[in-house]
């Protein structure tokens, strides 16, 4: 990893929000020198069926940023999720800061904007972002330098963010007990997958690591971090040296099992415009079903 500007010597405080109905892990990660802070992964609430928006668990982080006195610098997301909703721009509106994800986010537009018959006004370019990562690229939290690696597999623009002593995956890797993500996507590789999964384990044994997402498996309490050297020695995918033809072909059978994400439609076209709900020609908020298109 002498490519990354790896420093263990700073220890963000990471403050954990789960999300019940998505298995979602949000965080706020500040830097101890200073009072900035940033989001990473945060869920806007939708009832699929009733059709309807509200904002409670996104609240709950900005009640918390306020309590603590805390300045919103940065809302990253880590990848397009397909099984909830951003929340950046609700949260920038409120606190500010600027939203970043991986410039990886200009393919996940060109594919899912023809899977969803977008026009030639949804901008394809990632500029609903302010911010496009670049594999290894950095950025600063107060005093306190992050960075990005580029992770791809599960989607194209899946990064893992390093701050300090701390590493958040997204669903690049489960909890040692849950393994890997989903490789079956548009875009998404096994093979690439197993490499970008190395990259990360090739970070320092101690470096924390927190997860995006958790389902307790095998009835466990939902846990959310663990360690490099845990997830070398322990992962049942990739864990204790196993091979990348092995995982290949255990995530391509695995995958040929896995029911679509229940919020993978309205996910992807909201994620896709930086949280924003795309609207019809008469500007209400409207969402669609292509069928029988994924």
């Amino acid at each position: 990893m002498t490519n990354y500007p790896v420093t263990m010597d700073i220890h963000p405080d990471v403050e954990a929000f789960f999300d019940e109905p998505t298995n979602t892990i949000s965080y706020i990660v500040t830097d101890p020198s200073s009072d900035a802070c940033a989001v990473v992964d945060s869920v806007m609430d939708l009832d699929y069926a009733a059709g309807r928006i509200t904002h409670d668990s996104a609240d709950k982080i900005i009640s918390r940023i306020k309590e603590r006195g805390l300045k919103l610098e940065w809302i990253i997301e880590t990848h397009v999720h397909a099984d909830h909703l951003s929340a950046a721009p609700y949260i920038q509106q409120e606190l500010g800061g600027k939203i970043g994800i991986g410039e990886g986010i200009m393919i996940v537009q060109d594919t899912f904007g023809k899977v969803f018959n977008e026009g030639t006004d949804f901008q394809r370019d990632g500029s609903q972002f302010d911010a496009l990562f670049k594999d290894g690229d950095t950025y600063m939290i107060g005093n306190m330098q992050a960075f990005a690696i580029f992770t791809p597999g599960h989607t194209p623009a899946c990064m893992v963010h390093v701050i300090g002593d701390a590493a958040f995956a997204g669903d690049t890797l489960f909890m040692p007990d849950g393994g890997s993500a989903r490789a079956d996507f548009p875009g998404g590789d096994a093979g690439v997958l197993y490499d970008s999964i190395m990259k990360v384990l090739s970070l320092p044994d101690d470096m924390r690591l927190f997860m995006c997402h958790d389902y307790g498996p095998g009835g466990r309490d939902i846990a959310w971090e663990t360690t490099v050297g845990e997830e070398k020695a322990n992962n049942i995918h990739v864990g204790g040296g196993k091979s990348k033809e092995d995982f290949v072909k255990f995530r391509t059978d695995r995958d040929a099992q896995l029911a679509m994400p229940k919020l993978v439609i309205p996910s992807l076209q909201v994620n896709m415009r930086a949280g924003e709900v795309p609207t019809d020609k008469d500007g209400r908020p409207m969402l669609k079903i292509p069928v029988n298109a994924l």
